[in-house]
């Protein structure tokens, strides 16, 4: 029997173990799956709203026992944790809730005499969801709700860092009478999970991810013809133009950079300033930097914790270490934080500048609380650097110009585009990537497209 370990960033030891699902548990989720969504499709929106409202009901009467989980889990301060329910979660599943009427509605067509036709919305069938560890349930929401919300059944399979999230969404459902085999969740490796991709009863695949690990997905359902969902990598930018509320943005960027320690899909990694008001933007944003606590998670006062493992604090320094060589300037003294110890998952935060896009901390996705500044001369040259990257999920400008926000908005390569603020996810707008940072749609009435598949009936009346 093989068995999962997941090893606390905070002390190192191990927090949960879990046995690895043997071949005869994955075959029998995937047809208690198949088996409970053919029921479950019939049942009415109504139902599945009074069930989904109920396990969300679940997550918030537990959310402190929950947030204290997912510090030991993935390091993620304390004083933080809980609010990945009450706020993010919470939001983001009854928001897809609410909209599942009008999203999953018939649509109607032009009438013709004699003929009634319209389009419905079918299920697609069994769902599976990977998700990971750095934000454990804002990821995973975003599927697994309007997944079920539209008819279909799920199988979670949680990163190994935060399996207790899965059992979570399990204990939600029995809580609140979601029938049996509609969710299930299965600790996998990663050769089990290209296994059950590959498998027949398997109708969409729904991944959150590094780039690496959306290429594998989309090798393990290339000899079939179902599609996958892959939100991956990021390498976020923001834009500070001369006419931005400094205090605003600098306040906003450093959060954007450095809360969840930078494991952030859409966090803020490089920052284009205009010259004009540079030097005083990186003056303030390094000094609000030198504010954060770095310490243990379990600590309220603790606002900056560990990396989820070493070897992301170590690839992370390495980057640094690399910029710097190369001509960076690091304007952080790491010294500042006593709990800073090379060999561990405590990274102090840090700021570079005099940087380029030769450097990779300014072109590869760094996932830590690191971030370059760099000057520009003008919206033209913000818009080219911004748009030099092999990514492209989350772009931010900082102005008080609407006008000249959407206009540099429109020829940014992007997923979202935001003003004045960054690094979240509105449930009422579609939530992509472009180029390396994925393809799909989750959130909004959008998201529950890729959930269904359209089936037109054309009916003869009288014949």
């Amino acid at each position: 029997m093989a068995i999962q370990k997941t090893i606390s960033p905070i002390d190192g030891s191990v927090y949960v173990e879990r046995e690895l699902a043997e071949a005869d548990a994955v075959e029998a989720a995937l047809n208690n799956a198949v088996s409970a969504q053919k029921e479950w499709r019939k049942t009415s929106l109504a139902e599945r709203e009074a069930i989904c409202r109920k396990a969300v009901e679940y997550f918030l009467n537990n959310a402190d026992e929950i947030g204290l989980e997912l510090t030991w889990q993935m390091g993620r301060p304390i004083r933080y944790t809980a609010n990945e329910i009450r706020k993010g979660f919470q939001e983001r599943a009854n928001y897809m809730i609410s909209v599942a009427g009008k999203a999953l509605a018939d649509v109607e067509v032009e009438e013709i005499s004699g003929f009634k036709r319209f389009i419905r919305r079918d299920p697609l069938g069994v769902i599976f969801v990977v998700a990971p560890w750095n934000y454990p349930y804002l990821t995973s929401v975003n599927s697994v709700i309007p997944a079920i919300m539209s008819g279909n059944a799920v199988i979670l399979k949680h990163a190994k860092q935060t399996p207790l999230c899965a059992e979570r969404y399990a204990a939600a459902f029995e809580y609140a009478g979601l029938p049996t085999g509609v969710f299930q969740y299965l600790h996998l490796s990663h050769e089990q999970v290209a296994q059950v991709i590959g498998d027949e009863r398997i109708d969409y695949v729904a991944f959150t991810g590094s780039v690496e690990g959306g290429h594998a997905v989309q090798k393990a359902i290339n000899a079939r013809f179902i599609i996958g969902g892959l939100e991956l990598g990021g390498k976020d930018p923001a834009y500070v133009r001369a006419d931005a509320n400094l205090a605003d943005a600098v306040e906003n960027l450093v959060d954007g950079s450095f809360f969840n320690s930078g494991q952030s899909c859409c966090g803020i990694e490089r920052i284009y300033v205009h010259q004009d008001i540079y030097d005083q933007f990186v003056s303030d944003f390094a000094e609000l930097t030198k504010t954060y606590t770095l310490g243990n998670p379990l600590d309220q006062d603790t606002t900056l914790g560990p990396m989820v493992r070493t070897s992301a604090a170590d690839f992370a320094q390495k980057q640094i270490d690399e910029a710097i060589a190369q001509g960076a300037t690091a304007l952080i003294d790491t010294t500042l934080f006593s709990a800073h110890k090379s060999g561990t998952p405590y990274l102090a935060p840090q700021v570079l500048i005099n940087v380029n896009h030769e450097m990779e901390v300014m072109s590869e996705e760094t996932f830590a609380p690191v971030v370059g500044i760099m000057p520009v001369s003008s919206d033209e040259e913000a818009i080219k650097l911004m748009n030099d990257s092999q990514y492209g999920l989350t772009a931010s400008i900082w102005t008080k110009d609407i006008d000249a926000a959407i206009k540099i908005g429109e020829q940014v390569e992007t997923g979202t585009w935001f003003m004045n603020r960054c690094d979240y996810l509105d449930p009422a707008l579609a939530w992509t990537g472009v180029k390396n940072s994925g393809r799909g749609v989750t959130l909004s009435t959008v998201g529950y497209e890729a959930l269904t598949r359209p089936k037109s009936f054309h009916l003869k009346i009288n014949a």
